[in-house]
């Protein structure tokens, strides 16, 4: 089986007041490595969404670089707005399950 591949590696987030995501804290793919943690905009990431990218919840292993426990992959879910989730439907905000709070 082929892995899948991941554009982005989501390890923090942070939520407005209205329940929508204000940032993340994410290692981006940079060819055949990751990133240092950058902190992306909700706006942005929703563009890199719409675009196609993969982004996954998961976090770095310890003493292992470039190497991670890979969680739920995100997904654009639409009822009336556009919501980032990682469940298979969301309510009426953005979810992201298993995800620290920064």
């Amino acid at each position: 089986m082929a892995r899948k591949k991941i554009n982005g590696v989501i390890e923090a987030v942070r939520y407005t007041a209205e329940g929508k995501i204000d940032v993340v804290r994410v290692y981006k793919k940079r060819w055949l490595v990751f990133s240092d943690s950058v902190l992306i905009k909700r706006d942005e990431l929703l563009e890199q969404l719409k675009a196609g990218r993969v982004y996954v919840t998961g976090q770095r292993k310890p003493y292992g670089g470039n190497l991670f426990v890979i969680g739920k992959q995100l997904h654009l879910s639409e009822n009336g707005s556009l919501f980032i989730t990682t469940k298979d439907q969301a309510e009426s905000r953005d979810i992201l399950t298993n995800v620290p709070i920064f």
